[in-house]
């Protein structure tokens, strides 16, 4: 037999093979999203009080085991928190400071997926490190997850589009004249007054729907091979068998997060890797 010849493809054949590489990506990606069709539904455990005491105390030991791999993880979120400032004390942003800084959290389930995957590792005794941070980007789940991150991101600019309406119909259309100004307005006139109020009672009902949508979605996606409508129903479910416990969590995640905020936003630093590493937990100790 004679010896194949290889040769050079022309551009529709490299067109060829890409697309068929992007459909074998996609077709993982979308299986990724739809999980196993034979996976039951996780089992819950009833949760109470005391086990967001157990899951913060394991969340700070992972923090204390990992912190110099994790402080590089989140350094960045006040990084970005910063510019987020900065950016907003333009003139014409000043109305979106506070949404901008409240809208972060919003984010925060699928950004400390990095941290879950390092305290998943550790409970297992496995390596740990940076590596395994990084590595989710690689994992099977991660489809499921770009997934539950656009869903994140689209809450986000939900908030932000209602914070700005209801900043247009109550203060607006003119940009305030400064922060000193504009604060005087909130405070001091009804029409201030009726965006605040508005502004909170909106904020509070996307807050609530992420925290019940997502308290132990993202950690479970990662763990299992469920898809993100399997994911997003047992946190639902979970959210009412335990209401109170799931609320209470909310509260202590908004005020270590204002907490953290303070001064500059360094104390984030700390903060989050321990709320992330303890969402983890919290999960460990609801499912099953």
């Amino acid at each position: 037999m004679g010896k194949a010849v290889k040769t050079i493809g022309n551009p529709l054949s490299w067109a060829v093979e890409a697309l068929a590489g992007s459909s074998r990506y996609l077709g993982s990606a979308a299986q990724s999203i739809r999980g196993d069709d034979i996976a039951a539904s996780p089992q819950l455990r009833r949760l109470d009080l005391d086990d967001i005491g157990l899951a913060l105390r394991r969340g700070a030991d992972d923090f204390a085991a990992l912190r110099s791999d994790v402080i590089f993880v989140v350094i960045l979120y006040p990084i970005v928190g910063l510019c987020l400032a900065a950016l907003a004390f333009q003139r014409e942003l000043v109305p979106l400071i506070f949404p901008l800084m409240s809208g972060f959290a919003l984010l925060g389930p699928i950004a400390a997926v990095g941290l879950y995957e390092m305290s998943r590792r550790r409970e297992r005794d496995e390596p740990a490190g940076l590596g395994a941070a990084f590595g989710v980007l690689t994992s099977p789940a991660s489809g499921a997850l770009f997934a539950m991150g656009l869903g994140l991101v689209g809450v986000f600019v939900l908030w932000m589009l209602a914070a700005y309406f209801i900043f247009f119909v109550t203060l607006g259309p003119e940009a305030p004249a400064s922060v000193p100004a504009f604060l005087r307005e909130v405070f001091t006139t009804v029409p201030g007054w009726t965006m605040l109020i508005l502004g909170c009672g909106t904020g509070f009902v996307l807050a609530a729907a992420t925290l019940a949508m997502t308290i132990v979605s993202v950690p479970l996606l990662l763990d299992r091979h469920v898809g993100v409508a399997t994911a997003v129903a047992t946190s639902l479910r979970l959210t009412r068998q335990n209401p109170v416990t799931v609320a209470a969590w909310g509260v202590v995640v908004v005020v270590l997060l204002v907490v953290g905020t303070i001064p500059m936003f360094l104390g984030l630093i700390f903060v989050l890797p321990i709320l992330g590493h303890a969402t983890w937990h919290l999960y460990r100790l609801a499912v099953r």
